[in-house]
């Protein structure tokens, strides 16, 4: 399984710590490190910004300059997929309008499946693109709840055969957690969690604690890609699970 560390992480030197000769997941919203992606990352995903663009409330309604965006980033040997613009906790009419108007080739570009949408909207994504992005939504937006594990139960079901392989690539948006990547079929998964962690200084403590942001994002890294994600899906869930973030400290 591919990590995606997501970007910005600041410094960049702290960046590079946690990405180089890694993996990267660079969003639209946040732009500025993709140098840095495409110059010490074994490999690296861009991502078209719209989760960001949502939370602030102010849902992207020209994707022109996203595609652009993307066109250059193909041209980068690195650069492995592009997220396909989609609408947050939108309706599948609207996603699957996204959809079509993507211009760049299939090899190219991931749809995001919500999770609040059908299964059948899922088993027809996973037939007809070589990779699906997995996003949580609605009522399965909190992560690892009692809820999110049995519609991604479900989910599973639906995109993989009888032994629990999947017809296509997975990925998991915003679910490189060990507690969730370690458990699922993934081909890959990302978070921003070291971006969001290395600088609080209230988590890092202790006699051996990393004093520095590099040292910190390299913990975290380590911690996290200590981990895989299993071949086929076991068909099983957590007997008592918790909503998780990101990846754990």
């Amino acid at each position: 399984m591919i990590h995606y560390h997501g970007l910005p992480i600041t410094p960049d030197t702290a960046a590079v710590a946690a990405a180089g000769g890694g993996h990267a997941f660079v969003s639209f919203a946040h732009p500025g490190q993709l140098g840095i992606a495409a110059q010490v990352c074994q490999s690296f995903a861009i991502d078209n910004g719209a989760f960001s663009a949502w939370k602030k409330g102010e849902p992207v309604k020209d994707w022109a300059p996203y595609y652009d965006w993307a066109r250059l980033a193909k041209l980068i040997p690195s650069c492995d997929f592009a997220v396909i613009p989609d609408v947050i906790d939108g309706d599948e009419i609207a996603n699957d309008a996204l959809l079509a108007d993507w211009p760049l080739p299939k090899w190219f570009g991931a749809p995001v499946w919500h999770m609040h949408e059908s299964l059948t909207r899922l088993e027809r994504l996973a037939t007809a693109w070589p990779r699906v992005c997995i996003g949580s939504s609605g009522e399965y937006s909190s992560i690892g709840t009692r809820e999110w594990w049995g519609q991604m139960a479900r989910a599973m079901r639906v995109v993989c055969d009888d032994e629990g392989r999947p017809m296509c690539k997975l990925h998991g948006l915003r679910m490189l957690n060990p507690e969730i990547f370690s458990r699922l079929p993934f081909s890959s998964a990302d978070s921003t969690n070291i971006g969001r962690n290395i600088g609080i200084d209230l988590k890092w403590r202790g006699t051996y604690s990393p004093p520095t942001k590099e040292a910190r994002a390299q913990v975290m890294r380590h911690r996290i890609e200590a981990f895989n994600a299993p071949t086929c899906w076991s068909f099983l869930v957590p007997d008592n699970p918790t909503p998780v973030q990101g990846a754990l400290l």
